[in-house]
């Protein structure tokens, strides 16, 4: 800690640089009055570090924590600290180009009209989705309905759909943990996520690309703007691309570069991403674009001025992941497992003094496990992890074993006395566990998580250890955002929808139904089959012409209409109608408030 170079006020004077104007307050509410986002909760950051706080992440906090209009060179402004990530805008002939409209639609049009307020009222002329995660593109519908050109990396669609719908419930629940919304904003509780402070809770609303980047070197002009693409599939998203405006001396990052350590594997679940290409495609940045760029700008964070700065910043981000990726592998294949590579390996002097490569966000820990994860999966060759009981029956025996809740208790604050705060937590949580009644237990652990979150340097850890303590005192928090609704549902393929609806299929309650459905979607001249079959739900596309049990004919928007819970009213149908209704009786809702810091 005392040999960071907390000396060094370099960010500050970047992230400050450019300041045009501010939104005040700093509040975005929906059309029903509810807060969604609330940038002045944030606040108390100005003020000195607290011991509830790790210095560095307190730091970080202070920079993200940053909002308004930013001029990051002419023509290009940032709005940052409107949400989660930052919205670029850059001018052209008739209107404004805008990059990455934030999560929800209230925040992004709130980040439009600050713009407008300062720079006039320019009309948006095209949208540019830098990659596949939420916080890129949810945001659209309150930037342009939908009139404009488009663009997106290839395969966006896909992975905007696997990632915020095929397994949506089950990361916005962890999200709770990640990004501390359910926390207080204060030096006690939330004071960011390392990437930015939190993520808004407005409307969430996607329109498919009209134009994909399907190549690095690809060339397109949207309302006389410029652009050269550099795609990097598989670095931070699975669709993601850099690129260039060549006019402006520019270069957009997306999120390959940040100013922290990302994670290869985010703590709320998604795809574990390739080091190894990543740090490729920062090399290939440099070789592409250095030379034409005065300024490098991001979708989080603020933007990093000068060639020399700009190569400096991408030479540490490419080492960083190389390095990261290398020495796991090396180490992996000297026989050591994931937590035990995670104990032993350390960055480069050089990167542990650099402020973006500290660990905020991802960190050396769980990102070398992920890499191991890629590479070996979750098992370690252990014949004793190879088929462990769930961990509720295991913490039942664990406590059996040392003699009772009471004891597990009495062992746990003695290692709590000697500042193992680790094993600790491990004991609390197998008594807790074992016996979700045990309050003694339970009030402990949540003491544990306390701790350990007020000493964290990385603010998902500080998040889920703060939010699993709140759980553990006041019960579970539920997500609040909808990834089963119907503006997430209407921009999908009609593949897309049913794949969606056959992940819902109670397996062992289908067992015995077998029933098959034709959907004749009239406005797209498409007919899809659903068969049942020993509990999976199977598509076909324009199937041989065989007699289904049902034939519904329906628009799109009836078909989401229906799956949504609208009915089947304008739907023609012939054959047995009962068909529908066993489906529907075989489906289950997704739970978004299961447990996690309880069995």
């Amino acid at each position: 800690m005392a040999d960071l170079p907390f000396h060094d006020k370099g960010d500050f004077v970047d992230a400050d640089r450019g300041f045009i104007g501010k939104l005040s307050p700093a509040v975005v509410k929906t059309a029903d009055g509810r807060v969604i986002w609330d940038n002045d909760s944030y606040d108390f950051l100005r003020g000195e570090c607290p011991d509830t706080a790790h210095p560095s992440l307190w730091r970080q906090g202070q920079l993200c924590a940053r909002q308004g209009l930013y001029e990051v060179a002419e023509g290009v402004y940032q709005v940052r600290g409107l949400d989660l990530s930052n919205m670029t805008l850059v001018e052209g002939e008739r209107g404004v180009l805008v990059i990455d409209p934030l999560i929800s639609t209230e925040c992004a049009a709130a980040a439009l009209k600050l713009y407008r307020d300062h720079r006039g009222p320019r009309p948006v002329t095209g949208v540019v989705y830098t990659h596949s995660h939420v916080d890129h593109f949810g945001g659209v519908c309150g930037v342009t309905q939908g009139d404009v050109p488009i663009l997106a990396p290839a395969g966006f669609m896909e992975h905007a759909v696997a990632e915020n719908v095929y397994a949506g419930p089950a990361m916005t629940r962890r999200a709770v943990y990640m990004y501390g919304t359910a926390l207080s904003r204060s030096p006690e509780g939330q004071i960011g996520c390392g990437l930015g402070t939190t993520t808004s809770t407005g409307t969430v609303s996607l329109i498919p690309p009209t134009l994909d980047v399907t190549r690095t070197g690809q060339e397109e002009t949207v309302d006389g703007i410029r652009m050269v693409f550099q795609l990097t599939p598989g670095a931070e998203a699975p669709a993601e691309m850099t690129f260039l405006f060549p006019d402006r001396r520019a270069l957009c990052l997306a999120e390959n570069a940040t100013h922290n350590q990302h994670n290869i594997l985010t703590l709320r679940g998604a795809r574990v991403r390739d080091a190894r290409v990543w740090a490729r495609y920062l090399n290939e940045a440099i070789s592409l674009f250095a030379d034409r760029a005065d300024v490098a700008f991001a979708s989080h964070h603020w933007p990093t001025w000068g060639r020399d700065g700009v190569v400096r910043f991408l030479e540490q981000q490419r080492d960083m992941y190389a390095y990261l990726h290398d020495q796991t592998l090396r180490l992996l294949n000297k026989g050591l497992t994931g937590p035990e590579i995670a104990e032993v390996l350390h960055l480069p002097p050089e990167l542990e003094q650099a402020w973006h490569a500290r660990g905020y966000y991802g960190s050396v820990s769980h990102n070398v496990k992920a890499v191991y994860q890629r590479y070996l999966g979750w098992f370690d060759g252990n014949p004793a992890h190879l088929w462990e009981l769930p961990p509720r029956e295991s913490a039942i025996r664990y406590v059996e074993c040392l003699g009772g809740g009471s004891a597990v208790v009495a062992f746990a604050r003695r290692y709590i006395h000697e500042n193992d705060l680790r094993f600790a937590a491990q004991l609390l949580n197998h008594a807790v566990f074992a016996d979700e009644g045990n309050k003694e237990a339970r009030d402990l652990l949540a003491e544990v998580y306390t701790r350990l979150g007020h000493g964290a340097e990385n603010a998902t850890w500080r998040n889920f250890y703060l939010t699993g303590a709140l759980e553990l005192s006041e019960g579970i928090v539920p997500a609040t955002v909808d990834t089963t609704s119907p503006d997430l549902l209407t921009p999908l393929t009609v593949e897309q929808i049913f794949d969606s609806l056959a992940i819902r299929v109670n397996g062992p309650r289908a067992w015995n139904e077998r029933l098959s459905i034709d959907w004749h979607l009239t406005d797209l001249g498409e007919r899809h089959r659903t068969t049942l079959s020993n509990g999976a739900l199977i598509q076909q596309r324009e199937p041989v012409d065989e007699t289904a049990d049902l034939t519904l004919r329906l628009t799109k928007d009836q078909l989401v209409g229906l799956l949504s819970g609208k009915g089947v009213g304008g739907v023609e149908r012939e054959g047995d109608t009962g068909a529908l209704q066993r489906l529907v009786a075989v489906l289950d809702r997704p739970t978004p408030d299961f447990a996690i810091v309880t069995a």
